[in-house]
């Protein structure tokens, strides 16, 4: 697990975090600040402002003052800046990727496809004229027709992770803005380089200043967009504790909310697994983005005969791969963690694997980055054997740590997934149409993939989380979104011809 650069890198500039209010770049007010690192080489590349309460309040306060006249303006139009920001992410992709790969640490082909995703969900919003269209129904009792419509909300807030800076905003804030509404959006405070980013090319695209605004902050301002009267639905991704009190706070106090946790997803292997397809996807899964998303495959069951070929050409082939730097160009096929904090936890965890009796047969610990000595470096690593009261069994690590479990068969590897507190995403590898099949109907994650390592959807299908992996109703992406994001009104109308009036005919409900 060597390193591979192919050019130095000039030292990064060192970069103070503005915020975007009405439309444009704005110096904070904020007293207190935290750092932004590049974590590749551990150098701190900026400074983001933990905005007050009250700048925070006043934010909000810009976002609702922007609603009426959004709102009003025809979806059409709303769609057509869409159509230009498509045309911008598309134009200005290759340097949003490379933004992502500075402040996260993924590598430049992770950074493009998170980038691709996050474009695919504003096209989808550049279809919400039909989207949001409501139904009608003529002479539904005599003389009176029924029409619903979609009504925006008001303002709406995004808390978005760290793993994924640019695409998870573009989950969130492309459909709740189009379908009328305005938006406060608050990134994670470790990497905000890309959401200012976005931003300013929405203002570029035409959006009209205070229909996208973006704050930056910890607990505190956080807490005022969760209990502000004035925001009227927050969506969240992050971790399970983090989820659940964000979903508590906002209901409690009024708000919608969408709230998606943690994840410890289940790939199962069946003895009839293509196995250097499993591998190779495997492999893909659990050390991706440095194992740092809440699709990575994080626990591999193997069942039966499986276990032994699975667990040694998953070891051949992770031995090969190369990790390194990621802030320049190279052939590293894994980055550095993001931060330096959640590196000392993995190890931690990793040191409490195998405390516990689980098998190293993969220890990542030990990689070296030799022109980045102070990188965030984690190197690929495999438990096997690992049981089901074990720490890394049922633990959600976020980090590139796969376990591996044995079990005798496929009764026992669903009754093994469907044992965890989380319930995102849950995998079968097979060329058995009636083990898939079975899976399929059982497993009761809520996203399932069958061949399929990432069973992450595309845009217009919702991110069905499950369990302890999701807080609300309404799930983020698809039609699931837009209805997060909208109201229904319903319309009862009757028009009486001229000179006559109610009759035997008179419209009547049971309800109220």
């Amino acid at each position: 697990m060597s390193a591979t650069m192919t050019q130095p890198a000039a030292r990064s500039a060192f970069t103070k975090v503005q915020l975007f209010v009405k439309g444009r770049l704005t110096d904070s007010k904020a007293t207190r600040h935290g750092p932004v690192f590049n974590p590749s080489t551990g150098e701190q590349i900026g400074e983001v402002p933990f905005c007050s309460a009250e700048e925070t309040a006043s934010i909000i306060q810009c976002a609702h003052d922007a609603f009426p006249a959004w709102r009003d303006t025809p979806v059409v139009e709303r769609a057509r800046v869409m159509f230009r920001l498509v045309n911008l992410l598309e134009k200005n992709a290759d340097s949003l990727a490379r933004t992502v790969s500075l402040e996260h640490g993924k590598t430049l082909a992770e950074s493009v496809g998170s980038v691709r995703r996050g474009i695919e969900m504003v096209e989808f919003a550049c279809g919400i004229p039909t989207l949001s269209m409501g139904e009608t129904m003529h002479n539904i009792a005599q003389d009176v027709d029924c029409e619903t419509y979609a009504h925006p909300l008001g303002v709406c807030v995004g808390i978005t992770p760290y793993n994924f800076p640019l695409m998870v905003p573009l989950w969130m804030f492309p459909i709740a803005i189009t379908c009328g509404n305005t938006f406060v959006l608050k990134p994670s405070e470790k990497v905000p380089l890309s959401a200012m980013k976005l931003a300013e090319l929405c203002a570029e695209a035409g959006l009209p200043p205070g229909v996208l605004n973006v704050v930056h902050g910890d607990k505190e301002c956080v807490d005022v967009l969760l209990r502000h009267p004035l925001v009227q639905a927050v969506s969240f991704v992050g971790s399970t504790p983090i989820a659940k009190y964000i979903y508590e706070t906002a209901t409690q106090h009024g708000k919608r909310c969408q709230a998606n946790g943690g994840a410890k997803n289940h790939i199962l292997v069946m003895p009839d697994a293509d196995m250097d397809k499993t591998v190779a996807a495997l492999q893909t899964s659990a050390f991706g983005c440095a194992g740092q998303r809440c699709m990575a495959g994080s626990l591999a069951v193997a069942i039966g005969k499986a276990a032994d070929p699975l667990v040694n050409a998953l070891v051949a082939s992770t031995n090969k791969m190369k990790v390194g730097r990621t802030d320049v160009q190279s052939d590293a096929d894994m980055g550095p963690v993001t931060t330096k904090p959640h590196l000392e936890t993995l190890l931690a965890n990793i040191e409490k694997g195998a405390k516990e009796g689980a098998k190293l047969a993969c220890d990542g610990r030990g990689v070296k980055v030799p022109d980045a000595p102070n990188g965030f470096y984690l190197g690929p690593t495999i438990f096997d054997h690992v049981e089901p009261g074990m720490h890394v069994s049922k633990t959600e690590l976020f980090g590139p740590v796969l376990s591996v479990s044995r079990v005798k068969d496929l009764d026992e590897a669903i009754a093994l997934t469907n044992g965890s507190m989380y319930g995102n995403g849950a995998v079968i590898y097979t060329r058995d149409g009636h083990a898939a099949r079975e899976f399929k109907h059982r497993a009761g994650a809520g996203m399932i993939g069958i061949n399929v390592g990432v069973p992450a959807p595309m845009a217009m299908f919702p991110f069905t989380g499950a369990k302890g992996s999701f807080f609300g109703d309404l799930h983020i992406q698809g039609r699931e979104g837009i209805q997060f994001y909208t109201q229904h009104k319903m319309i009862l109308s009757r028009w009486h011809a001229a000179g006559s009036g109610p009759g035997a005919g008179e419209f009547v409900t049971t309800r109220g």
